[in-house]
């Protein structure tokens, strides 16, 4: 994977650049639909690629592992012959989702031990074969193996935690560096910065992370429960010491609003499932503000879902018949809410993109901060 840094703005740390995989070109910055068990819920891989322009999905270790299982992968050729998608696909390592786990998972040195939120079975994750698995799942870029702390944490937890994150890390590059890919094209490996809302760890952890000389790195644990302004703070600790020619990943964030503030920090990759699962539930994201199309001032009006949207659901449906669907719990309706959001947010981080080009991100992103805030 090669990565080039294309244009920068005095004023800001914003930049765009243009990641180069196996399986294709990624323009950042860039926002990633999550595809946690193969699939982005409730959406066909050709809208995702023809009306939302996704350019890179993300797949999950975890979910990918208990089902369908790395045999099925395995005989299928990859995760990209299964699923059917073409483009890049990123895969997170599972060590959010075992974290998530709570009374149901034990750390030790040597992993996770956890049992399967499906049937109860006992599994156990190690830096080692957490690469193995998403060598086999067939990732362009696969993910370390870390544990997330709650945002919550206190010093002395998110200091021991750092700690076993990279240990495993080195077990990880190590068992990256001794393998090869399965399936004949060239995969990357992204370690993750921890270290909770504290600034000494976060130093220390982008220190250890870049002593590794890997083609990217992800900022992990944040948008974990910390108030926002400690998550911006900890985004500038750590993006001033990650190298400025390597793409910076932001785990698992965020709202439109902690985007554009990550993008204007200098981050260039985002994931999160607030744009389907929002969208599922009747929540659109727009460029004129928040809409909640269950609410009964949407009955009647007949103008389009958004009249500046980018997909064909904003045109082609009216707001009284979306809201109809949802009231009728018709899952079209959850469809056109996961398809609009999506394509919003691909259509922010790319107007950002413009914009960053045009030297007018700063202005730009101050206007569109106030609008996306607000409830209409």
């Amino acid at each position: 994977m090669k990565f080039e840094l294309q244009y920068t703005l005095q004023g800001t740390k914003a930049r765009a650049g243009k990641l180069y995989t196996a399986h294709g070109e990624i323009e950042t910055p860039i926002f990633m639909p999550v595809g946690t068990v193969g699939s982005v819920k409730g959406v066909h891989f050709r809208d995702l690629k023809d009306d939302v322009n996704a350019q890179i999905i993300l797949g999950n270790t975890y979910h990918l592992y208990l089902r369908p299982g790395m045999d099925t992968i395995e005989k299928a050729g990859g995760l990209h012959k299964f699923n059917g998608w073409d483009g890049p696909i990123l895969t997170d390592s599972g060590g959010f989702q075992v974290f998530s786990l709570g009374d149901i998972r034990k750390l030790s040195e040597e992993g996770a031990k956890f049992q399967s939120h499906i049937d109860g079975s006992r599994h156990m994750f190690t830096p080692e074969n957490v690469v193995d698995i998403q060598r086999t799942i067939g990732a362009d870029i696969i993910m370390a193996f870390d544990e997330c702390p709650p945002g919550d944490s206190d010093f002395d937890y998110a200091k021991k935690s750092l700690e076993l994150t990279q240990r495993w890390l080195e077990r990880c590059v190590k068992r990256f560096d001794e393998t090869e890919p399965k399936y004949g094209y060239d995969q990357t490996l992204f370690p993750i910065v921890q270290g909770g809302i504290y600034p000494e760890l976060r130093k220390k952890a982008a220190e250890h992370v870049i002593s590794f000389e890997r083609d990217g790195y992800a900022i992990g644990g944040l948008s974990v429960g910390e108030k926002e302004e400690d998550m911006y703070s900890t985004i500038e600790v750590v993006n001033e010491i990650l190298p400025k020619d390597k793409p910076r990943y932001l785990m698992g964030v965020g709202t439109p609003v902690n985007i554009l503030e990550a993008i204007d920090r200098g981050v260039d990759m985002f994931d999160c499932v607030m744009p389907t699962r929002n969208g599922r539930n009747g929540m659109l994201f727009t460029s004129e503000g928040i809409i909640n199309i269950k609410n009964k001032k949407w009955e009647n009006d007949f103008s389009p879902v958004d009249p500046n949207g980018t997909s064909f659901v904003d045109h082609h449906y009216t707001r009284a018949y979306l809201r109809h669907l949802f009231q009728a719990k018709e899952m079209l309706g959850a469809q056109i809410g996961s398809l609009h959001n999506l394509a919003f947010y691909l259509w922010l981080v790319g107007e950002a993109r413009e914009q960053i080009k045009a030297g007018t991100f700063k202005q730009w992103k101050n206007v569109m901060v106030e609008k996306v805030s607000r409830r209409l």
